[in-house]
Parts: structure tokens; sequence; C-alpha cells
């Protein structure tokens, strides 16, 4: 079986619904309140189990009671919680807003996130067994990095997700075969808001990268290769929370599974386009017979 390696934060989603999301100064009534377990890292290692792959993931929560329920939910999941350690302190917390059209507003705090700021004694030895290693940045980057480090020095494959996007070390690019940023996130780093023209100047710096762009689908592009626009399939988004998790967890397993590029973004879009659809994250994430299913549709609608 395909085995996902996935260094990253551990949240407890604190989500609120409501019609229209509060501006400044604003206070507005919601209508359903819920705690759901996230966070980007954890979010990540859930999709990729769902599609189908053996999944480690390496991190930390706290002493609370979100940290003892977030890992017995992913360990119900199916993601192996060795090397995610407990803390003193609380968890990592994600407070989030959603309103009617999907869209969200999302404010992190750190918790127990903010203590790996190294990997820890065995973490890159399950780093080198994997097929391919996830990283995002709700984690210091000075793990990112050590991860990133530990993957290059064994030949596996790296995939970045420059969530929350930040200024990142110089030497972090350079070790990353995969970048897939949103639209938003791929201006910020480049200051190109043109898809096209931001993918041209990260490839400066990496060999290939994936922009997603929403309901408009996801754009590749490759050194020394044509870019490709591969189109969502058409649905109604009801909570777009963790859609980009799903997208990059089940690509890393369709890349790992030796997939063509543009079959994996297919198959990936397929499965953010299930999550859009439902609420939460890691509660939304559609398994591989699903998948299998919205991306045979996708392709039939398509052709």
């Amino acid at each position: 079986m395909t085995h996902i390696a996935v260094l990253g934060s551990t949240n407890m989603d604190l989500v609120a619904y409501v019609t229209k999301a509060p501006q400044r100064g604003e206070t507005v009534t919601g209508r359903e309140f819920r705690t759901i377990s996230g966070g980007k890292g954890a979010n990540q290692a859930v999709a990729a189990v769902h599609a189908g792959a053996d999944v480690s993931l390496i991190g930390a929560v706290g002493v609370d009671a979100f940290g003892s329920q977030l890992r017995s939910t992913l360990e119900h999941s199916g993601v192996n919680t060795d090397h995610l350690r407990t803390t003193e302190g609380p968890s990592g917390t994600a407070h989030i807003v959603v309103d009617d059209e999907g869209g969200n507003a999302i404010v992190v705090i750190p918790g127990a996130n903010g203590t790996v700021t190294a990997l820890a004694p065995g973490d890159e030895g399950l780093i080198a067994t994997a097929d391919a290693l996830l990283l995002q940045l709700e984690i210091p980057s000075s793990a990112v990095l050590a991860g990133a480090e530990a993957a290059r020095s064994h030949g596996v494959r790296t995939l970045l997700t420059p969530s929350p996007v930040q200024e990142l070390p110089a030497q972090l690019l350079p070790m990353i075969d995969l970048l897939v940023p949103n639209e938003h996130e791929a201006a910020a780093l480049t200051g190109a808001t043109e898809p096209h023209e931001a993918a041209a100047a990260l490839l400066d710096q990496v060999p290939e990268v994936v922009i997603t762009l929403g309901a408009a689908g996801c754009l590749y592009a490759a050194r020394g290769a044509e870019p490709l626009i591969v189109p969502a399939p058409k649905v109604t988004a009801v909570d777009s929370t963790g859609a980009g998790d799903t997208f990059v967890g089940t690509l890393a397993v369709a890349l790992a599974e030796g997939r063509e590029m543009p079959e994996a973004l297919v198959w990936a879009s397929a499965a953010a386009s299930l999550s859009v659809q439902r609420i939460g994250a890691s509660s939304s994430m559609p398994y591989r017979s699903e998948i299998e299913a919205q991306a045979s549709r996708h392709r039939r609608s398509a052709s």
C-alpha cells in the first residue's frame, strides 16, 4: 500500500455557520456551531487515508480535552499517530466562520503546533519510508525545513501547501518537488495576480506547481512543459473548509500510485468537489470509491 507521511498541524475547528460573515465591528446571529477535528496536517492525512493510502502524521496535540479527542478521531480515521506528540498546554484551535455561499474566514491559534520546531527521534526514519511527504505552514518553519531536508536526503517526493501564506526560508522552496498554493497564496508569494504569471514565477524556485482556482479548477505548470488547466466538476458548495487539503491529500496518493499528472489532477478535483458539498473539514472528505465515481462522471461530462 502507498505510504504517505504528513508533517503538520492538528487543530480543533470551532465552526460558526452564518448567513453572512460579520464585518469589522459588526455582530451577527449564527444558526449553528460545531466542533470538528481539523488542522491542515491532520486534514491532509485523513484525506490521504480516505483515498486509500497508509498514512502517518508527525505533529503535536496538547494535554487538554481537545488533544485526546483529536488523537482519537485521527486513529478512528485510520491515521497512524505514533509520531503525534503530546505536549504541555493547549491543543491548536481554528476559529472558523462559514457563510451561506460556502465561503469561510479562519483564525488559527497554534497551541501545541507551535512546539513542533524540529523533527523528533524517529521522525526522519518514518519520512524515509514514505512515498511522499506532505508539508504545510501551520507549524514553525524550522520544522517544515527539517522535514523537507529529510525527505530530500532520502529521495522522498515532497509536496508543500504554503498556507497560511508567509515569508519562507530561502532554502525551503528549492527542496520542494511540488508546490500547491491557491490563487491567493500564489499571488502573495509572487506579486502576480494572474495565475499563469504566478506559476511561471514560482517555477524559478520549484520544478512543478499546481495552483488551485476554486470552482474554476486548477492550473498545473512544470518546467519545460505547456501549462494545463483542469476544470473542476460543477457542484453547489455548502462549506469549502478543508477542500484544499482534500485536494492535496488525494493528489499525493494518486501521484504515489503512479498516475500521470493530468489524471491525478482529475482525481484530486473530484475529491475536492465532493468535499465542498459537505459540512466541515475532515468530516467532509470522501472515500476512494466516491472519488472514483465522481472522477468518472466528470470525465464523461467533459468529453
